[in-house]
């Protein structure tokens, strides 16, 4: 899906806990998460911890978003 909507125009970013899959199915840029059944968390953090974490994810996957690229990057 990410590759497709990339071919529109729009700049994506995969988010997944399993970065090969990313790879193979196309996607320019993949931010690497923590598990599968939680990408932006940890349940054995605490809420605090929990928080930063999340926090530096979407600023990792922001960042991602704006940065111009010309072939597959994981950030």
């Amino acid at each position: 899906m990410s590759k497709q909507i990339e071919l529109a125009g729009i700049a994506v970013v995969h988010a997944c806990s399993i970065v090969p899959i990313s790879r193979t199915v196309g996607a320019n840029r993949i931010v690497a998460t923590i598990a599968i059944p939680h990408p932006f968390g940890d349940p054995t953090k605490s809420p605090e911890e929990e928080k930063k974490l999340r926090k530096e994810l979407v600023q990792k996957t922001l960042k991602a978003l704006a940065t111009p690229i010309d072939q597959q990057r994981v950030f």
